[in-house]
């Protein structure tokens, strides 16, 4: 049920779209599941964890078997993260697992990325120890002017480009196919991804496809961000191309948005509950095409060996957007164990304070395949204006159909925990009824911070700003930078000064931030990155 005929197949997906952003919002207020204010905005590094070290994972023939999903908070050395700054490593260690055992390796970025973008397209050429590739894809921008953010679509939009555009964003056709293709054996993967790591590459078609948008970002990153803005990358899917497009948000924390739709088997569905749902087989997805590592064919037969599995992949792409859109009325997709993999996800986002950043939608009527669903037409234009477009608020709903209800109580044995603040050398806790106050109260005002994706001539930064003790009512950022450098382009912010020293101020709807939470601007510069100290002054 996972087959796609041709493209006519991905049109009608775009239909939905269509139908979720020029339609009025006629859907009611989506409840929300979470009260914590995070920041929406991508990571600036594809791989924020990329320096943690990651035990080394045994082979697959001496894996435990374990029934019940593994419990995404505990570390490979049985241990629990107590914080949430230990997610990143965390993710790490599930990140390193998913490669080994699901998907297959995604390498780092090659030792070349080179390209253009224009408004009318991207091209991406590639260079590692000896071995060159190239692709290419369409662009469509909105009317307006830019720089704009972005929807990768898996398989192109037809006509229906419209629908994205309307919304401000640009489109980017994305045609999967040039990176890794289908109908090939797994001995002889063919594609731009397969001419640099050899066609006998143990990673599958869909860790390919993700490995080719991530290339497309380095060279928007590079471009200067006068056309498309590197902070505001959304993508999107469906059936096939819906188990790609959450691949790529797992894989790259750089993707601010991921929309998978009706993914199946080999998707969003958690493993273990395959079997039991009578979804398309484990054994029927790892063959109808080489989307999933070599490695997944000894979990086949046996998903409960895994030591991960889907919920897992859906908190790796926390706290950032996602929007799991799915049909409860084909049982071969396996609705009910996606339900199960978006509540077990959830849970992480929850304990990261990013309950509102994720939503999961089964609840509609039109049961055919990749169809047009009314029903989406609110929270799709919400996550886009949210994520995106960063014009919204709304908070993000499990809005499951009774139809295919999966239970995440039967599924696990441990509970989510409350993750503090503070190191776990040094946990936070606060004072007891008849303790002293501090001696050392939060101070007012706020602070900045800045993280850094630098390249051979230019850089992006990332900057948070966090709120003191008090709530902001806007603020100022100085930061010198680098002798040489210029700023070409930023986003989430008012600028003065484009080198040396340089002021950055709120907009209207990032100037508010409650106590102790944060938000966050970029820009963009050419020049060599070094040590940069921003300083943050209350509006």
């Amino acid at each position: 049920m996972t087959r796609i005929p041709g493209r006519s197949a991905i049109r009608s997906t775009m239909v939905a779209l269509t139908a979720a952003l020029t339609v009025g919002a006629a859907v009611a207020a989506i409840p929300r599941i979470a009260t914590a204010d995070v920041v929406t905005a991508a990571a600036g590094v594809e791989d924020e964890g990329a320096g943690c070290p990651v035990p080394a994972l045994p082979d697959p023939g001496a894996l435990p078997t374990v029934a019940k999903l593994p419990d995404p908070f505990k570390k490979i050395d049985g241990t629990r993260i107590a914080t949430k700054s230990e997610w990143t490593c965390r993710r790490e260690e599930i990140k390193k697992q998913a490669e080994r055992y699901v998907y297959g390796e995604k390498p780092a970025k090659p030792q070349t990325v080179t390209g253009t973008v224009t408004s009318t397209s991207i091209t991406v050429n590639v260079s590692h120890q000896g071995k060159s590739s190239s692709f290419s894809a369409k662009v469509e921008l909105p009317g307006g002017s830019g720089p704009f953010p972005a929807v990768v679509v898996l398989g192109g939009f037809g006509a229906d480009t419209a629908a994205i555009k309307a919304a401000g964003a640009a489109v980017i056709n994305y045609d999967p196919y040039a990176v890794g293709k289908e109908g090939t054996p797994r001995s002889n993967k063919q594609g731009a991804f397969y001419s640099i790591y050899g066609s006998s590459s143990s990673t599958g078609l869909l860790m390919a496809w993700a490995w080719g948008v991530s290339r497309i970002i380095d060279v928007i990153e590079q471009s200067g961000g006068t056309i498309l803005r590197p902070d505001a990358t959304g993508v999107t899917g469906c059936s096939r191309f819906g188990k790609g497009a959450f691949v790529i948000g797992a894989f790259d924390q750089r993707i601010a948005l991921t929309m998978p739709i009706e993914s199946g088997s080999a998707g969003v569905p958690i493993f273990r509950g395959i079997p039991g749902e009578g979804a398309q087989s484990l054994s029927s997805a790892y063959g109808e095409q080489p989307w999933l590592g070599d490695a997944f064919g000894s979990f086949t037969s046996s998903p409960t060996r895994l030591p991960v599995d889907t919920h897992e992949m859906v908190a790796m792409v926390a706290p950032r957007g996602l929007f799991i859109m799915d049909n409860p009325h084909i049982v071969n997709l396996g609705p009910k164990s996606a339900s199960v993999a978006a509540l077990g996800g959830a849970e992480v986002y929850k304990a990261l304070g990013a309950g509102d950043n994720i939503t999961y939608w089964s609840d509609i009527q039109d049961g055919n395949h990749c169809a047009s669903r009314p029903e989406w037409r609110t929270p799709l234009q919400q996550n886009i204006q949210k994520f995106l477009l960063k014009t919204g608020n709304a908070a993000g709903t499990m809005r499951i159909s009774s139809k295919a209800a999966g239970n995440l109580a039967e599924w696990r044995d441990w509970q989510t925990p409350v993750l503090g603040t503070g190191t776990p050398s040094t946990p936070p806790s606060g004072p007891g009824p008849s303790d002293p106050p501090p001696s050392n109260p939060p101070p007012s005002g706020c602070s900045a911070s800045i993280s850094v994706n630098a390249w051979n001539g230019g850089f992006v930064g990332t900057v948070k700003v966090t709120a003191g003790a008090s709530d902001l009512n806007g603020w100022t950022v100085g930061l010198t930078l680098p002798a040489g450098a210029t700023i070409t382009g930023s986003w989430n912010t008012t600028r003065t000064g484009a080198s040396g020293a340089v002021q950055f101020a709120n907009v209207s709807y990032n100037g508010r931030v409650t106590a102790g939470q944060t938000t966050e601007f970029g820009f963009q510069a050419t020049g060599t990155s070094t040590a940069m100290t921003p300083t943050c002054t209350p509006a």
